[in-house]
């Protein structure tokens, strides 16, 4: 996979960088709007991360110019601006994530997968997922705990992928909302609950150990007692 970071702060693209390659992703880094914008009209990228405030040119600028040559290679704003407001302008220039700093590369890497997951790519060499006894099988869409099967919606084979990939640490409503809806819900809405609710009970029921864990306040964490 091939990823284009079009970032001017030295510290933040090396940092991302260094996160996609030890995913095995091959990097490429722009370090102003002018630059960046020649690589996404001259290369084939699968997904490009572009800065807002760039040197040169601005990302708005770069994201609209890219878009009206009819570039689709996927990207994700990275900025400090929150508003609303700017978000909505983005999406429609035709931005395909939005990502608010400072931010933790491992919500970085969820949306990336979100997105190639949309566009029907796969990233991932793994073909299942393991934790204690539980067993996620990539191919076949099925899971196991022990020797009992477990039967799950596609948002709940979703929501337990998510957390599998990320055993031992805590993920919040707002990463788990993305990864499996693709959309930022609400703090007020309960949806996710009611599908943690759904997957514990069938996850870890008969079981003395249990898995799924709430973190009150914050959200939802993969580990044994």
């Amino acid at each position: 996979m091939n990823v284009l970071i079009i970032e001017d702060e030295k510290k933040v693209s090396s940092f991302i960088s260094k996160g996609f390659e030890e995913e095995n992703f091959k990097v490429d880094v722009a370090y102003d709007g002018i630059e960046g914008e020649k690589k996404l009209l001259k290369n084939d990228y699968d997904i490009a991360i572009l800065d807002l405030m760039l040197p040169g040119k601005e990302g708005d600028e770069v994201l609209k110019n890219v878009r009206a040559q009819n570039i689709d290679t996927p990207i994700i704003i990275l900025t400090a601006k929150d508003r609303v407001s700017d978000k909505i302008d983005l999406f429609e220039a035709g931005c395909d994530d939005y990502l608010t700093k400072p931010f933790s590369f491992d919500e970085l890497l969820l949306r990336v997968k979100a997105i190639m997951r949309r566009k029907g790519k796969q990233i991932d060499k793994e073909t299942e997922l393991t934790f204690s006894n539980l067993r996620l099988d990539l191919i076949k869409r099925t899971a196991t705990r022990g020797n009992r099967e477990i039967e799950l919606t596609t948002k709940e084979f979703s929501l337990l992928e998510i957390l599998m990939r990320f055993p031992n640490k805590v993920l919040t409503r707002q990463e788990i909302s993305k990864y499996v809806w693709e959309y930022d819900f609400d703090t007020l809405t309960n949806i996710i609950d009611v599908y943690i609710n759904h997957l514990r009970n069938k996850v870890d029921k008969e079981n003395d150990n249990k898995l799924i864990h709430t973190i009150r306040g914050v959200g939802y964490i993969l580990k044994e007692e």
